[in-house]
């Protein structure tokens, strides 16, 4: 179901692809089987979360009580369950509180006990604590039901008329939102929104920017009030779009909530530091932002099934599963038809080798001889060479090649893996002419690297700007550990780039960077 509004198809795609890639089905699988284990560092090294404490520092530095408080959280923590909330997030937040330290996220994607900034807000407990998961329902405008849907996940239909019940009121206020009515949606919120109305084409532009917001209007005055009221500050990145999408400056909009006499203000700002000489605390997305759970089942861009499984059963607790859910491996590769000599034709690509259903291994030798030639090659032979660089290909064969270069920006060296298990091609190149070869310091290597060696991938390959997977490594600030890898394996620390503005070495590209650890490339 496609919508406009704050969850249109461009921003629905792009938690379609976090949700799918970011935290795959398989981290959720480790991450708990370490949790219910009682290995709580095995399921934060599972997920990528870098622990920077030890418990028995903690112990002698602040008591045994602080200590011992901190542990019985550690193992309820489902650091899978943070990272599924926290992907697509830039704020750090913290988890729990211990007097005057904190348990909170740092930058990196580090786990951090200590003294934490003062600006940080304890996020809600749904967000990583097992114990607590089911509460995302009711943050989320639920009770017994999430918003536009039955208890068991079968879609329903929005109210039709006024009601007292809190859930067609969630359902009323983000409908009137979907529509582009905002005064209607915040009047129905309960918030008072002030524009600074100045001109017809200025309010016209803010209700448009406001008519893209992803904010849970119904859940701002309780979420508010849980923090104790106060100025709290509302900032969000938007596509441009309209008249002037400079206007307000880089596309980012900035709103002000107040508590004031029992109830919300809203005033659109035009930048954030027109908020007044009063300070105001940044409100993190947990607090304020539209759970993008809901909107994709909703937008049938995921299935309930499709869901963190701690996630499904707080928003679906009737749902009845034999398994336990999650993101879903990548497809198999399709059979693509391509329009050959007038006809469809049948074509796939699997372990590098183009399989045509409708040709003959004569036709195939003499269509290669007249592209040697400099002859133009068409239909189901033109694939071949589209499939190694740019140029159009069949959907089904885009779809195929995105798939696996999706795992691959993600850093999902084991979703790689299980697409190459699946028939994936591993000589695939994406439109730059890389291979999975040049991605390597994007993923852990010492789990993908023996497999493309074995499958024959070339180590002096060369993409579009002519670099080598060494040379592109180095560039992407790969760990020494990698680098010394592919040293080992027998790449070349010679190779230079032809197409740079500046040809070099790896081991001048390290020495620009002031790589010390990469001092072996000499």
């Amino acid at each position: 179901m496609g919508r406009s509004g704050p969850f249109g198809a461009r921003v629905a795609g792009f938690w379609e692809r976090e949700r799918r890639y970011e935290v795959p089905r398989w981290l959720i699988e480790r991450a708990t089987e370490r949790r219910l284990a009682g290995d709580w560092r095995g399921a934060c090294a599972a997920v990528g979360l870098g622990v920077k404490f030890d418990l028995r520092d903690v112990a002698a530095q602040h008591g045994a009580d602080v200590a011992e408080a901190l542990a019985d959280d550690l193992l309820n923590l489902a650091p899978d369950l943070l990272r599924w909330h926290t992907s697509g997030d830039a704020d750090q937040y913290a988890l729990a509180a211990y007097g005057d330290l904190r348990l909170f996220t740092g930058r990196g994607n580090e786990l951090k006990f200590g003294h934490a900034p003062p600006e940080l807000l304890l996020a809600p407990g749904y967000m990583w604590d097992v114990r607590r998961s089911g509460e995302i329902l009711a943050r989320n405008g639920g009770v017994g039901r999430a918003p536009f849907f039955e208890a068991d996940g079968t879609p329903r239909k929005p109210p039709e008329g006024p009601g007292d019940d809190p859930v067609e009121r969630a359902e009323r206020v983000t409908a009137l939102q979907d529509r582009g009515l905002v005064d209607e949606a915040f009047a129905e919120a309960g918030i008072e929104l002030r524009l600074h109305e100045e001109d017809a084409e200025d309010l016209d532009e803010r209700r448009r920017r406001l008519g893209l917001l992803p904010m849970a209007l119904y859940r701002i005055e309780p979420e508010l009030r849980r923090l104790g009221g106060g100025r709290f500050l509302v900032t969000h990145s938007m596509w441009p779009f309209g008249p002037s999408p400079i206007r307000y400056g880089y596309h980012v909009m900035s709103l002000l909530l107040e508590t004031v006499d029992g109830g919300v203000r809203a005033t659109f700002l035009r930048h954030s530091r027109d908020g007044g000489l009063e300070p105001a605390l940044a409100l993190p997305e947990a607090f304020w932002h539209r759970s993008p759970d809901l909107e994709l089942v909703r937008a049938g861009r995921l299935a309930p099934e499709e869901l963190h499984p701690l996630v499904r059963e707080a928003f679906f607790p009737e749902l009845r599963m034999a398994g336990p859910g999650g993101p879903g491996d990548s497809p198999p590769p399709r059979v693509a038809r391509v329009r050959c000599r007038g006809e469809w034709h049948e074509v796939s690509f699997e372990r590098g080798f183009l399989h045509l259903h409708r040709h003959t291994d004569e036709e195939r030798r003499r269509e290669l001889a007249l592209r040697a030639l400099g002859g133009k090659v068409t239909g189901c032979f033109a694939v071949r060479r589209t499939w190694d660089g740019a140029g159009f290909l069949p959907r089904a064969l885009r779809e195929q090649r995105r798939e696996l270069f999706r795992r691959v920006e993600c850093g999902d060296a084991e979703g790689v893996l299980r697409c190459l298990d699946a028939g994936y091609d591993p000589f695939t190149l994406d439109g730059d002419g890389r291979s999975l070869m040049h991605f390597l310091y994007l993923m852990d290597h010492t789990v993908l690297f023996p497999r493309l060696r074995a499958e024959g991938l070339d180590l002096e390959a060369r993409d579009a700007r002519e670099r080598t997977p060494l040379l592109a490594a180095v560039e992407g600030r790969a760990p020494a550990a990698l680098v010394r890898t592919l040293v080992d394996a027998g790449a070349r620390t010679n190779a230079r780039s032809t197409k740079m503005w500046a040809a070099r070495t790896a081991a001048q590209v390290a020495a620009r960077d002031k790589r010390t650890d990469l001092d072996f490339l000499n």
